[in-house]
């Protein structure tokens, strides 16, 4: 049974920073592409960032780039997400998630095992 464990989500002033982390268990980590999603409230769900099961391509959202940095540890089946200057307007839910295709422009349909969310909130 796959799981999707997301930690690192809380409460931030604007201009602050946080890593979240993912841990997935019960696929083979090394094999999946991973990335991390977010949803605000009476928004769609949007992609944040990706990264190739191998590491060397990674896809950042226009409206992260510079400021997130997305990791994975093999060893570890984690990825990270380290947010810095952190914006009122990135405050969501996040979500990670795994799949087995990489695309350059990321589609949620391709993420077939999803976490149950870790809420981040930047207040102004």
């Amino acid at each position: 049974q796959v799981q999707v464990v997301e930690s690192g989500g809380g409460l931030v002033q604007a201009g602050g920073s946080l890593t979240l982390s993912c841990t997935v268990s019960g696929l083979t980590f090394n094999d999946y592409t991973l990335g991390w999603f977010r949803q605000a409230p009476g928004k769609e769900l949007e992609a944040v960032s990706c990264i190739k099961w191998s590491g060397d391509s990674t896809y950042y959202a226009d409206s992260v780039k510079g400021r997130f940095t997305i990791s994975r540890d093999n060893a570890k089946n984690t990825v990270y997400l380290h947010m810095n200057s952190l914006k009122p307007e990135d405050t969501a839910m996040y979500y990670c998630a795994a799949g087995l295709l990489w695309r350059s422009l990321p589609l949620t349909d391709d993420f077939r095992d999803w976490g149950q969310g870790t809420q981040v909130t930047v207040s102004s």
